[in-house]
């Protein structure tokens, strides 16, 4: 008993057997950094137009290729705690702004990078720590008097197509003149009257495979890939009822057995549940529908009176897919088969259906301003385009919502990044502090997005920077780079247009997550619990 008391004590002791525990500068505070930046280097060839795709197999084999660094940081299942952090920084991106995820992971793995070099020259975590969130202050700051132009209407195709220009050509670049009119046109039409409450979800898309990128077109209503389960396809000034339930007669709770005599017992037998059925149909008709969405199974008998009243009959499972279908129409999802009063019915100009490609789709036109919905049918040769796109739309749809928040814009291609850094340094140099280094690291840092873009780009990055950074020096504040043509060049009149906000909430949470992860000196990893893991289970239905 004595002898435990006096023989000293590691922290192994105080931890259950399996557990695992580093501390100090190097263990702890530089293997976080190297990993972040082992992160950020696999996304880093991915930023700008000419970004390199990855090829990425999830754990259900699904494969991804994309650019795109949300969907990489997705599926990469990350499993170092550190690393843990930045992909929870985009991810965080993703869900304010929808765009510029790339932006973070490698302003992050840089600043991280940069503390590094300033570690192994002696400087304390917390000077560092100090030193980058002045210069945040200050960036900030800048940012605020660096807008060179502003979005006043948000319903001009002209101006709204500035932002969502570099948010498709930085994933689908070479198909921004066809994609970006699509998704302008597309938000513009379902604008509610309060620009506020728009919703990214009511843009719908509909991949179909075969033609090009070119041939995709905009759908002002809701269009499902499938088609009609009668033989009528077109009806023109439709009346909708959507049922949530199948179309068929109500089966009882328990089992029952019948007796049949006779010949006419047999013949009879099924009249009832007809005569129910056929009245339950002509009482929908006499409402006047003439469409209806079933959200089950479509009964033989049920499908031979809605020819016979001359009803379209569409069949949707997906609980999501029918309540877009109601918004599109304005029509209430119903739970029984019965008449639906004329509040509980939607409407639009026409239902038909129509053959893209091979696929046939049921469309549903609305070209009334009360339609919410908008959808745009992408065409291409194979699935990985077609999700591409459609991945390159969903972020121009978030970026147009975060223009209706603040539709202030900045100038791109590194241009801002530059001249952020340019007026960073005289702020370091005026520091007399040990966090001047830190400040003057954080400019420093800065530099790595346009360094990134010209190398990604197959330039020569140290000689093109240079020329970028002399270039502000004499007061081109928006100069930035050509990709096309590899030399300095005023981004403005390039076109090449940033949100305000997305680079403030980029470099935000890129420093925010970077400074909590310098403040851990120490790791400890309990034993991880035996046993199958807890599955993520999603909608089944979506």
């Amino acid at each position: 008993f004595f002898f435990f008391f006096s023989t000293t004590m590691s922290l192994a002791d105080l931890l259950k057997d399996g557990s695992r525990h580093f501390s100090g500068v190097e263990e702890s505070v530089l293997r976080n950094i190297e990993a972040c930046n082992d992160l950020s280097n696999i996304v880093r060839t991915s930023l700008g137009p000419n970004g390199m795709k990855k090829m990425v197999i999830n754990h259900l084999e699904k494969l991804f290729v994309t650019s795109d660094a949300a969907t990489i940081m997705k599926e990469l299942e990350v499993a170092h705690p550190a690393a843990k952090m930045v992909v929870l920084a985009s991810k965080q991106m993703e869900t304010e702004i929808g765009d510029n995820t790339n932006f973070v992971v490698i302003l992050c793995g840089e600043l991280l990078q940069q503390a590094a070099s300033l570690i192994y020259q002696g400087l304390y975590v917390s000077d560092i720590i100090t030193g980058y969130q002045k210069a945040l202050e200050k960036t900030l700051e800048f940012l605020e008097d660096m807008a060179v132009e502003t979005i006043t209407d948000i319903t001009n195709v002209e101006q709204v197509s500035k932002p969502l220009t570099s948010a498709i050509s930085s994933k689908v670049y070479g198909w921004e003149e066809t994609i970006v009119p699509l998704a302008a046109q597309a938000c513009i039409h379902i604008l509610p009257n309060n620009p506020h409450d728009f919703v990214v979800d009511n843009i719908r898309i509909c991949k179909i495979l075969g033609a090009g990128v070119s041939d995709s077109c905009l759908i002002r209503g809701f269009a499902v890939p499938k088609d009609t389960e009668g033989s009528i396809k077109h009806v023109k000034n439709a009346v909708i009822a959507v049922f949530g339930g199948p179309l068929e007669a109500s089966k009882a709770e328990t089992k029952g057995t019948v007796l049949l005599t006779n010949a006419e017992d047999l013949l009879s037998y099924s009249k009832g549940e007809e005569e129910i059925m056929e009245q339950a149909i002509k009482e929908i008709a006499d409402a006047g529908v003439n469409v209806i969405v079933a959200g089950g199974a479509v009964s033989s008998l049920a499908m031979h009176y809605c020819e016979r009243f001359k009803i379209l009959v569409i069949k949707e499972n997906s609980k999501f897919q029918l309540r877009r279908i109601c918004r599109t129409t304005g029509a209430c999802g119903l739970l029984r088969l019965g008449k639906p009063t004329a509040e509980e019915l939607g409407s639009c100009d026409e239902v038909s259906v129509e053959e893209i490609g091979s696929t046939k789709v049921t469309v549903f036109r609305n070209n009334s301003d009360r339609c919410k919905v908008s959808t745009i049918i992408v065409r291409g040769s194979t699935q990985n385009i077609l999700d591409d796109v459609e991945r390159a739309i969903d972020n121009a749809v978030n970026v147009f919502k975060a223009t209706i928040r603040d539709g202030r814009l900045l100038a791109g291609a590194g241009a801002t990044e530059i001249e952020l850094s340019k007026r960073l340094q005289p702020v370091g140099e005026a520091c007399p502090g040990l966090d001047q280094y830190a400040i003057n690291k954080f400019a420093e840092a800065l530099q790595i997005i346009p360094r990134t873009l010209a190398e990604n780009t197959g330039l020569n990055a140290t000689a093109l920077v240079t020329s970028l950074i002399a270039s502000h020096q004499k007061g081109n504040d928006k100069d930035g780079i050509n990709v096309d043509e590899g030399v300095v060049a005023n981004a403005a009149e390039l076109g090449v247009y940033d949100l305000l906000i997305s680079k403030h909430w980029g470099i935000k949470l890129a420093v925010d997550t970077a400074v909590t992860i310098l403040q851990v000196d120490q790791i400890i990893m309990s034993k991880a619990a035996g046993g199958p893991k807890i599955p993520q289970m999603g909608a089944r239905d979506a």
